[in-house]
């Protein structure tokens, strides 16, 4: 008999790595904030990272940069994200989980293949 973890859902592993990122609601109904951070981890297709911001709701749609680099440079990737889990920590701080549903623009012309070898 297999014991499967049920409370393990994701589908890539996590990288711990710290990376300069931007975030803002896409939705025009939440309230407009910008907000940069430091991921605490990555996976193919989420963040997380650490907010004192109680804006954040579960199933927020998002506007997600990453990496983040001011002024703008041609890594900066722009993704809709969702946010698909909150964690209340101590002192103010929410961990906030996002989940990459799609890349938005890619801020230059480099095609995927030489994203992927740039990192």
């Amino acid at each position: 008999m297999l014991d499967i973890k049920q409370t393990e859902r994701r589908r890539s592993r996590r990288i711990r790595i710290g990376q300069p990122l931007k975030v803002r609601p896409s939705d025009p109904h939440d309230a407009h904030f910008e907000e940069t951070a430091t991921t605490k981890n990555v996976s193919r297709d989420g963040i997380y990272f650490l907010s004192k911001n109680k804006t954040f709701h579960e199933g927020m749609r998002l506007f997600v940069t990453l990496p983040y680099h001011f002024p703008s440079d041609p890594h900066d990737l722009e993704y809709l994200g969702q946010v698909a889990r909150i964690e209340n920590l101590p002192e103010g701080n929410r961990g906030i989980a996002v989940q990459l549903l799609s890349p938005i623009n890619t801020n230059s012309a480099l095609s995927s293949s030489t994203l992927k070898q740039s990192y």
